[in-house]
């Protein structure tokens, strides 16, 4: 069996179950929230979906160019996330950046919410275009850039 323990802490009881266990993790974890956060679990710890997929698509309408990504534009946490963003600030499009790592709810739902199994994910005027590999592959090609002008989405480098 796996443990979820690092030395030094104390172990749990052998007479609990690993999805009792996690189900405890959860809860204490929803316990210790601030006042600036709120859970978006039930006290058994299951997910509203729901108010994901509510929050997800608020994010994919906020913008013209959403990238839920691993960290920020500025920190990129992953270099699939670092890939997308360079492409997208080599095509001169401003865009929003969605980290996913501060929500685990969003990082979970995004991929449900997409049917897309990975991140990052970029969408354009609300619509799902792909992850790193297309859109590494678009902006290459030139592709990438002819969609943002079908798209009317504005280049810094249009002026050039």
């Amino acid at each position: 069996m796996l443990s979820l323990f690092k030395r030094g802490r104390r172990k749990a009881p052998e007479n609990v179950n690993q999805s009792s266990a996690n189900q405890a993790n959860a809860n204490q974890a929803n316990s210790s929230l601030t006042g600036a956060e709120t859970p978006r679990g039930h006290k058994d710890g299951t997910m509203e979906q729901q108010s994901v997929t509510t929050q997800i698509q608020q994010e994919v309408d906020s913008g013209d160019v959403v990238l839920f990504m691993k960290g920020t534009p500025m920190f990129p946490q992953c270099g699939f996330s670092a890939a997308v963003v360079q492409a997208l600030t080599l095509s001169g499009v401003k865009f929003k950046g969605v980290d996913v790592l501060t929500d685990p709810g969003v990082r979970d739902g995004i991929k449900t919410f997409s049917n897309w199994p990975t991140i990052p994910q970029l969408y354009v005027k609300g619509e799902f275009v792909g992850g790193c590999d297309i859109i590494r592959e678009m902006y290459e090609t030139g592709e990438l850039q002819k969609m943002f002008e079908e798209k009317g989405i504005s280049s810094e480098n249009a002026s050039a």
